[in-house]
């Protein structure tokens, strides 16, 4: 493992709470790794050490990147997995709450260890929380709120969190629903949060997947996160996904069958909790 000698250790961190999203079959457009590099970069997350790639990597599958500052300079990008850490300051100016995000392509090789790994990373954390963000293509339209599954184990957040449901998924998986159910064995509450993505729009980036992710998060902290760009961004994607849409009759017809079938099964993204909840974060983040 190659450490970067961050300033503090994990064991040192203020309440945390852990984020995990990793690239590749967990992550449609790119919604829930986005999500994770946009706190990053909006509180400033610092880097702390990153998971040795040679051990949990195919590099035919993902393959190392090389950057060119000038014809005869030539970096390396190498696929990773990073553990770093942003804190979101209270009122007083106080660090408030420390969040560890984990995130990197999806390893190919030894999972078994990997999930070891990571889980006894987060022991040396000792987070009050874990959430895993992914995302997934299904039958939604565009026009409509992004809806955000979430699921968890814990009769304790079961009990806080009345839009938690116990999951019932079964099939194939991927390592976020692995490092899930390895939190949760590890005594470690444990929270997961998909958005659906429409499938016929599944090429990356997303940002109201993105967004949606990202309120979702804020909602169970209980802290603000900044949406920054985000809110606008998801505007322009949704106009741009329009224009496409009204250029071929077929895909609009589509989408307005989409439409038709989800108002009328309710979306619980407008309903009053919905509502509630968003007007929630207007007052965190006017605070």
């Amino acid at each position: 493992m190659a450490v970067n000698r961050p300033t503090r250790e994990l064991r040192d961190l203020v309440d945390p709470v852990v984020l995990m999203a990793f690239s590749g079959w967990n992550d449609a457009a790119s919604a829930a790794t986005s999500c994770l590099d946009h706190i990053a970069e909006t509180l400033g997350a610092e880097r702390f050490f990153t998971i040795d790639s040679e051990d949990y990597y195919d590099f035919q599958v993902n393959r190392p990147v090389i950057r060119r500052d000038s014809p005869t300079s030539a970096v390396h990008e190498w696929p990773e997995t990073t553990v770093s850490v942003a804190s979101i300051l209270g009122r007083d100016g106080e660090v408030a709450r420390d969040l560890v995000l984990i995130t990197g392509p999806e390893p190919n090789l030894r999972w078994r260890s990997f999930t070891q790994l990571v889980v006894s990373a987060l022991r040396s954390a000792q987070p009050s929380l874990v959430i895993m963000l992914g995302a997934l293509l299904s039958d939604c339209p565009h026009t409509r709120p992004v809806p955000v599954s979430g699921s968890s184990i814990d009769p304790r957040l079961l009990d806080e969190m009345s839009e938690l449901d116990l999951p019932d998924y079964e099939g194939p998986t991927g390592i976020v629903g692995l490092l899930s159910e390895a939190s949760s064995e590890a005594g470690l509450p444990t929270v997961n949060l998909w958005a659906s993505v429409p499938h016929y729009v599944a090429h990356p980036p997303n940002p109201k997947a993105t967004l949606a992710l990202l309120a979702k998060v804020e909602d169970v902290i209980d802290l603000p996160l900044d949406p920054g760009e985000l809110t606008e961004l998801a505007k322009a994607w949704e106009r741009g996904v329009d224009e496409l849409a009204t250029e071929d009759s077929e895909i609009a017809e589509y989408v307005s069958q989409l439409e038709e079938s989800q108002d009328e099964q309710g979306i619980p993204e407008a309903s009053g909790d919905a509502i509630a909840a968003e007007f929630q974060r207007y007052l965190r983040r006017r605070d």
